[in-house]
């Protein structure tokens, strides 16, 4: 019992550590190339070959265009939703309405109509905001975040350990929306353990929820450019829980700072970028432990069961307009657990 406190602690300390330590991606790599560039090949066959290649026109320059660096997208991120989205909630909120409570109070000083005229302008305004700036900006910053976070793990992964590995196009598929209806399932979940009776026992598997949560978030891109399917991927963080609940607690303590989704969106959105590298570079824990945490295995099942009756809602009109003597078996997907 002793030895498998003591794993459990020691898994929690090294992914904490990891995650907030382990960051090492170096970006002065990212002009590594342009500096290869200005260096002049010395041999007059290289300088033959160099002449040519100038010579051939601009569709080569134009290939030869670098793509964002991490640094870039790093502070796009920052930028974007911090500088822009968090920026302009908090000058609504701690800003202009304070400036506008503070006119009303000069305007209808005394007035017995004030409380109710300043509910009727907080109202309307905060709907106002809500509606024409927060949710498309909400909305927009989901699309653009998703492909710099891509990015972001692309270039990491490229830069660490080589070019991805290649998937056929309809296990990708398969496992994209196995992967994104098991997250949505397990986030329910994790929102029905806070309301377990004892409040201080359902904050903390709540926040075991999403510590692993995030872990997933973060590890998923390398894993994935490794080859890894959803089932490997959860089987792999069950089973060394204390690991990847460690590495997630940093983020998973800022972002439930704020009451607020949107706020605390914000601020995933502005470190969840860090934690991707971080990850990129973990090296994660070798020995398994004794004690594997099933949290995944009800949502799995409830995504398998999902699946199935899809598959099977979708078969059943094919085989009823297929000839009988050439009607071929359908079969189902392998069950991801």
């Amino acid at each position: 019992m002793a030895d498998s406190t003591t794993e459990i602690f020691n898994g929690i300390i090294q992914g904490f550590r990891d995650s907030i330590l382990v960051f090492r991606y170096d970006t002065s790599d990212d002009n590594s190339d342009s500096d290869k560039k200005k260096i002049e090949p010395q041999t007059t066959l290289a300088r033959r070959r160099a002449e040519k290649q100038k010579q051939k026109g601009g569709s080569e320059v134009k290939e030869n265009k670098k793509d964002p660096t991490v640094k870039q997208r790093l502070f796009q991120c920052s930028l974007w939703n911090g500088g822009v989205f968090l920026m302009s909630i908090l000058l609504f909120h701690w800003a202009l309405l304070p400036c506008l409570l503070l006119f009303t109070e000069l305007i209808f000083a005394g007035s017995e109509n004030q409380h109710v005229t300043w509910l009727w302008i907080t109202s309307l305004l905060s709907w106002i905001f809500g509606a024409l700036w927060i949710l498309p900006l909400f909305v927009i910053s989901k699309i653009v975040n998703c492909m710099w976070f891509q990015d972001i793990a692309d270039a990491a992964y490229l830069k660490s350990r080589g070019r991805p590995t290649p998937i056929n196009l309809s296990v990708l598929v398969a496992d994209l929306l196995f992967s994104l209806l098991l997250q949505a399932f397990f986030l329910i979940q994790s929102t029905l353990a806070t309301f377990l009776p004892i409040p201080a026992i359902g904050y903390m598997v709540g926040f075991i929820h999403m510590s692993l949560l995030y872990s997933l978030y973060a590890f998923e891109y390398k894993w994935f450019n490794m080859g890894w399917e959803v089932h490997k991927r959860l089987a792999y963080i069950e089973s060394y829980w204390p690991y990847f609940f460690g590495f997630g607690v940093p983020l998973a303590f800022l972002t439930s700072m704020s009451s607020s989704v949107i706020i605390s969106g914000c601020i995933f959105s502005i470190l969840f970028p860090l934690f991707i590298l971080s990850a990129n570079d973990a090296n994660e824990s070798s020995q398994v432990c004794h004690s594997p945490l099933k949290i995944f295995a009800p949502v799995v099942m409830m995504t398998n069961i999902l699946f199935r009756q899809s598959v099977k809602s979708k078969s059943v009109p094919t085989s009823q307009h297929s000839s009988p003597r050439k009607q071929t078996r359908i079969t189902e997907p392998t069950s991801f657990r």
